[in-house]
């Protein structure tokens, strides 16, 4: 576990709503107690019918509040006392009734009335069955949160209650605990500057045919965009992908091998960090034909020679930035990754089977370093560039 001194003045106010994850919400508040962060918990009458309020209060070594009123507190008003104490609300879990109370600006419990009556941050957990994250309304509810600036933490994917499999599920604990700990710590990459590659490569057979792979840019870009928020300043060398530019991001469009590896090479200068997640082919036609090939009956016969390795040209330099890479592969994927991650000389590696990531907006990967595997739960692609990158911060 990353340790941070700063969580040692650090004051949160969590929420438990109303779900079976509720009993991840121990765990979490375990760890975060034993961080030295103040947790004062919060319960809606629907979670005390999945974990007791006592138990809460045993692990958090404060009274658990439920109740809109409550002479305990001096001025009557905890909806108010409470959040202004507080440096963060964290809602884990967070139901889609709530999620969408938070929305409508419905206050009708103690938790909803803090949320709305707060001036710190709103972390959000989602927690629900696979068919409710998947409903328009939640997926809508969702959309403007995110407008209004709170934040989500997940959800993961996985097996549920109900015996289901898919996107719904809270993160666990410990994942919960890292993206907490990110928050706290004030933009974890501030002034570091960050060069990103990501998507596919085309490598031309003639101008309407191209050698290429599935690779969507999604992880990429996820990354990129997380690096900005945390405050660096980021280059990200694009390969072909559909996808918008990130935000506060200078993004360069290298699509084929070549414009890649002369993007990245013309910015490494001064970078520290190298973060190679592109699909860059390993070969390219020896031919490039200026004209379309007719179509006939016989076979087509291509001569393939080898691109260049980016990532070890760069790791290989002098003053290399820190590097991490990324391993895409369809079997004996720790082996192979691990072998890739010595063989390159790189400080951490990013495993994952390639026809489970692709195209995907989820991704489970496990971070390779010289300490161990590090495995991540399937989750958001958002939510695993933020766990990566609050690794490489914790390395660095």
């Amino acid at each position: 576990m990353q340790k941070n001194n700063a969580l040692k003045s650090k004051s949160l106010l969590l929420g438990i709503t109303g779900g079976i994850a509720a009993y991840k919400a121990a765990e979490l508040v375990r760890l975060l107690v034993k961080a030295g962060i103040d947790v004062q918990v919060v319960m809606t009458s629907a979670a005390c019918q999945f974990i007791t309020p006592v138990t809460m209060q045993a692990l958090s070594g404060k009274p658990v509040f439920i109740e809109m009123w409550d002479s305990s507190v001096g001025n009557g008003m905890p909806h108010i006392e409470l959040s202004r104490n507080a440096d963060v609300i964290l809602v884990a879990p967070a139901s889609a009734d709530f999620l969408a109370k938070l929305v409508q600006g419905r206050a009708d419990d103690l938790l909803s009335t803090l949320c709305l009556a707060r001036d710190c941050p709103l972390l959000v957990a989602p927690a629900m069955n696979k068919q409710m994250w998947e409903n328009p309304a939640t997926q809508r509810n969702i959309t403007q949160l995110k407008a209004d600036g709170i934040s989500l933490l997940g959800p993961d994917s996985g097996e549920q209650a109900c015996g289901e499999i898919g996107l719904g599920r809270m993160l666990e604990a410990e994942a919960l605990f890292a993206l907490v700990n990110a928050h706290f710590t004030p933009k974890l990459l501030a002034g570091k500057r960050v060069l990103i590659t990501a998507g596919a490569t085309l490598e031309m057979i003639d101008p309407v045919r191209a050698i290429t792979n599935l690779s969507s840019g999604k992880m990429g870009y996820a990354i990129a965009q997380a690096a900005a928020d945390m405050g660096a300043i980021v280059t990200l060398v694009s390969g072909a992908s559909a996808l918008n530019a990130p935000k506060n991001v200078n993004t360069i469009k290298a699509e084929s091998a070549d414009a890649m590896y002369s993007a990245v090479m013309s910015n490494v200068l001064n970078q520290d960090i190298f973060i190679s997640v592109a699909a860059v082919a390993d070969y390219r036609p020896v031919v490039q034909h200026q004209d379309k090939i007719k179509k006939n009956t016989s076979s087509l016969t291509l001569e393939l020679t080898p691109n260049k390795d980016i990532l070890a040209e760069v790791a290989s330099l002098p003053n290399a930035p820190f590097c991490v890479g990324f391993a895409a592969e369809t079997e004996n994927l720790l082996a192979y990754a691990e072998a890739k991650r010595k063989a390159k000389k790189l400080p951490l590696i990013v495993a994952n089977l390639a026809n489970d990531a692709m195209g995907s907006d989820e991704n489970s990967v496990t971070l390779l370093d010289k300490n161990g595997a590090h495995p991540l739960e399937r989750a958001p692609k958002t939510t695993i560039a933020k766990l990566l990158l609050a690794h490489v911060f914790s390395m660095l």
